[in-house]
């Protein structure tokens, strides 16, 4: 298991949290390591544009390009989530992502910002990564978020499990899209329920 150390993040708690979810963890910035890697996460903290320009200085996109076109999987975090759709609007910067996941991140349509503290999600019933904590709460700190789901999966692809949350309005609180997932809430700070969500990725991972 390797946590990308590309200069973004709260990359030693994420590190703590996937050890303590029973993960052999490496936190590196070694390409071939994390190309090589069972799971791959990509944590990631502050704004959308600061985040792209980190993961462009590493080459991080190709790199989980790469690593999906091969179906191994990968597990974005907060501001990791919301740079694999399309686009980032933040602070009058637009900003391109990823594009993994069709779609934009805009500011939450809510009274109150930032999305600070604990929330209940929910999860569709082909969720893997809330399976056993539906009714938790998971830790947030955020002031945008996607707020559509517009990726048309036909089959015999089975559906992507989109999980939702609500501040204000709704927004897309996890997804998980074959050997993609992502959280936009901190699962390394959402205590039990957040390890038992890391340690049903880690037992989803091919073996």
């Amino acid at each position: 298991m390797v946590v990308l150390d590309y200069g973004s993040g709260n990359v030693h708690s994420a590190v703590k949290a996937l050890q303590l979810a029973g993960a052999d963890v490496e936190l590196t910035g070694d390409r071939q390591k994390a190309m090589e890697a069972d799971g791959l996460v990509v944590p990631g903290v502050g704004a959308f544009a600061a985040v792209m320009a980190s993961l462009d200085a590493a080459r991080g996109g190709e790199l989980i390009d790469r690593r999906l076109a091969g179906g191994r999987p990968v597990l974005g975090i907060c501001v990791g989530m919301q740079v694999l759709f399309e686009r980032g609007r933040e602070r009058g910067a637009d900003t391109t992502g990823l594009g993994e996941w069709p779609g934009e991140v805009e500011e939450l349509k809510a009274p109150v910002l930032p999305h600070i503290g604990w929330n209940t999600v929910d999860a569709p019933r082909n969720s893997v990564l809330f399976e056993g904590i539906r009714g938790e709460r998971f830790y947030f700190v955020h002031s945008y978020g996607a707020q559509d789901w517009t990726l048309d999966v036909q089959k015999p692809f089975p559906a992507p499990a989109v999980t939702w949350a609500t501040h204000g309005s709704p927004f897309i609180a996890a997804v998980e899209n074959g050997p993609l997932s992502a959280t936009q809430f901190h699962p390394e700070k959402s205590g039990p329920a957040g390890i038992r969500l890391l340690t049903n990725w880690i037992d989803s991972l091919p073996s």
